[in-house]
C-alpha cells in the first residue's frame, strides 16, 4: 500500500476556506471497473487470453503472473490507461489490485519496465494461439447456432510513435504508420480477427488468407451457417471475389468508380437531378427541407483483371449539395431484382466501422509505441480484448426494444428504416439506454470513473461509493444484470 505523506491546501475562491488534504484510506477513482471484472469472471476473457501465451520465465522466480499483467493492461485500457507508464501509479490502486485476485492490501502489481518486458517477450505461435483464443470466444458467445453471419473486413491506419518496427510512410494517410486489418462480426459486435500490418501495404494484403481460416473454424461448428462478408472499395478486388466464391460465401464490396461505370449510370444520374428538381419545387411551396433523390439498378460488368462477369449495382443520388455515384459488386441474391436493399445492406457496414472508431479513438488502439512489431501485435490484440469485453457487457445490461402493442398502428421494422426516421430511433434509444448503446467515454463517464472507498477486514472486502453520485443508479443496475436479478438481459437489436 502506498502511503503518501500529510499535507494540506486550503482554497479561498468560496469565501469559506476550502480544505484540502489526503485521506488516510484506500481510494480508488476507477470502481466502476468491477463490474466488468464480474462478467469477465463468467465468461473467461481474460483466463483463456493468458492461458495462450507463452513463459519463457523461472517458475520459481516469477512474481506477477501473465493473468495478472494481462488484467492490469486490458482493464486500464478500458479506463483510458492505454500507455505502460500509468502502472506505476495503478499498480497500487486497490480496484486493480482487486481485478488481479489481490488484497488491497498486497504487494504492488506489475510496474511499467516489467509490463513493457512482458509484451516485447511475446512470440510468434503466442500471437498464432490468440487468433484461435479470439475465434473461440466468438463461437462460444452464442447461446445457439445462428443461421448467418455477417464478417465486415475494415484497414485502419495506426500512426508511428516513433521508430517501431514495420512502420513505413502511406502516401494516402500522409504518415508512417501500421495498417491493422480488423475483422468483426455485425450480429454481435465483436472482433472476431485481428492481424497488424506493416504501414506501406495494400489494404487487403493477407484479408483472403484471414478470411479462409475463419470461416473453416466457423464452418467445423456450424457447417450450415450463412456467411455474408462486406468489404469497401480496397478490397474490391479479384482475388477477394475469388475466395469468396470459392468458399461458397455471399459478399458486398466497394467498387471504385471508372469512366466505363460512369457512362453506364448516366441516364440513371440525369433521371435522379430530373426528380430532385421536382422535389426542390415542391419543397419550396410546402416550406419544408427537400429531401434527396436516391435510385438504384444493377448490371453485369466485368473489368479486363477480372475472369468473369459478375454483378454490379449502382446508386446515384441528388441532393442540395450536387450528385455522387456509388457502386457495388456482389453476388447477393434478389440484388438483381431489388438493388437499392442490396445496397443499403452494403451501407450497413458503416455500423461495424463504429466499432473500429470505438477501438482506435475511444480505447487507443492508436497507442501502439512499443518498438518491436511482435508486441505491438500483442497490443492490439489487449485492445480487441479489452474492446469485446466492453461489448459484451453492453450486450448484457442492454434494454430490450419496447415491444409494440397489438392494436397499434403496424410500424416500418428497425431493419428497414432509413433517413431521418433511423437517426431519430438511434437517438431516442441511446437517451433510454445510454450504456447499452454507449461508446466507451459514455461507459467512463457514467461507470467506470467513480471514487470509492476500500476497506478490508478479515471477513470481506467493502466497496464504499458516494450515495449522492448521479450515476449510482445505472451502477447498480449493472451489476443487478450481472447478478441475475435485473429481469432477462438481451443483446441491442
Amino acid at each position: 500500500m502506498s502511503i503518501q505523506p500529510a499535507w494540506q491546501q486550503a482554497l479561498d475562491f468560496f469565501g469559506t476556506p476550502l480544505v484540502i488534504e489526503p485521506s488516510a484510506g484506500q481510494l480508488s477513482a476507477d470502481a466502476g471497473l468491477l463490474p466488468f471484472r464480474q462478467l469477465d469472471e463468467q465468461l473467461g476473457l481474460t483466463r483463456s487470453f493468458a492461458a495462450a501465451l507463452n513463459d519463457p520465465r523461472d517458475p520459481g522466480q516469477v512474481e506477477h503472473s501473465l493473468l495478472d499483467m494481462v488484467r492490469a493492461r486490458a482493464y486500464g485500457i478500458l479506463a483510458g490507461y492505454t500507455d505502460q507508464n500509468d502502472h506505476d501509479t495503478l499498480r497500487h490502486d486497490p480496484v486493480f489490485k482487486l481485478i488481479a485476485d489481490r488484497s488491497p492490501e498486497a504487494a504492488p502489481l506489475a510496474s511499467q519496465p516489467t509490463l513493457s518486458r512482458f509484451e516485447n517477450a511475446i512470440d510468434i505461435p503466442s500471437l498464432k494461439r490468440l487468433r484461435d483464443v479470439f475465434i473461440d470466444q466468438f463461437l462460444a458467445s452464442f447461446a445457439a447456432p445462428p443461421r448467418r453471419l455477417t464478417f465486415d473486413l475494415d484497414a485502419v491506419d495506426d500512426p508511428a510513435h516513433g521508430h517501431q518496427q514495420l512502420t513505413f510512410w502511406h502516401g494516402y494517410y500522409d504518415q508512417n504508420q501500421y495498417l491493422p486489418l480488423l475483422v468483426s462480426c455485425a450480429e454481435n459486435d465483436q472482433f472476431v480477427m485481428l492481424s497488424l500490418r506493416p504501414g506501406n501495404v495494400h489494404a487487403a494484403l493477407g484479408a483472403d488468407d484471414d478470411l479462409e481460416y475463419l470461416v473453416r473454424r466457423v464452418r467445423q461448428a456450424w457447417p450450415d451457417v450463412v456467411i455474408v462478408v462486406r468489404g469497401d472499395a480496397a478490397f474490391g478486388i479479384p482475388r477477394m471475389y475469388a475466395v469468396c466464391e470459392r468458399l461458397g460465401l455471399l459478399y458486398s464490396f466497394g467498387l471504385s468508380a471508372n469512366a466505363i461505370l460512369q457512362r453506364q449510370v448516366e441516364p440513371l444520374l440525369s433521371r435522379a437531378v430530373a426528380a430532385y428538381a421536382q422535389e426542390r419545387q415542391a419543397a419550396l411551396q410546402e416550406e419544408r427541407a427537400a429531401q434527396p433523390v436516391r435510385l438504384f439498378e444493377g448490371f453485369g460488368y466485368q473489368a479486363g483483371t477480372w475472369d468473369r462477369a459478375r454483378w454490379v449495382v449502382a446508386k446515384v443520388e441528388a441532393n442540395d449539395k450536387g450528385t455522387n455515384r456509388r457502386f457495388v459488386v456482389t453476388n447477393r441474391p434478389g440484388a438483381a431484382l431489388l438493388p437499392g436493399p442490396a445496397y443499403d445492406e452494403y451501407a450497413a457496414r458503416g455500423e461495424s466501422e463504429n466499432r473500429n472508431k470505438e477501438i482506435k479513438c475511444g480505447l487507443g488502439m492508436d497507442r501502439l509505441s512499443d518498438h518491436r512489431f511482435c508486441a505491438n501485435y500483442f497490443r492490439l490484440y489487449l485492445h480487441a480484448l479489452a474492446m469485446n469485453l466492453l461489448v459484451r457487457l453492453r450486450q448484457q445490461i442492454a434494454e430490450p426494444v419496447p415491444e409494440v402493442p397489438a392494436s397499434a398502428e403496424p410500424a416500418v421494422p428497425a431493419e428497414a428504416q432509413t433517413g431521418a426516421e433511423r437517426r431519430r430511433r438511434f437517438r431516442l434509444r441511446r437517451q433510454r439506454d445510454p450504456l447499452g448503446e454507449g461508446h466507451p467515454c459514455t461507459w467512463r463517464l457514467l461507470l467506470i470513473k467513480v471514487a470509492a472507498e476500500v476497506t478490508v477486514s478479515v471477513r470481506r472486502v467493502v466497496v464504499r461509493l458516494s450515495s449522492s453520485w448521479p450515476h449510482l443508479g445505472w451502477y447498480r443496475r449493472v451489476c443487478e444484470r450481472l447478478s441475475g436479478r435485473g429481469g432477462v438481459a438481451t443483446a441491442p437489436g
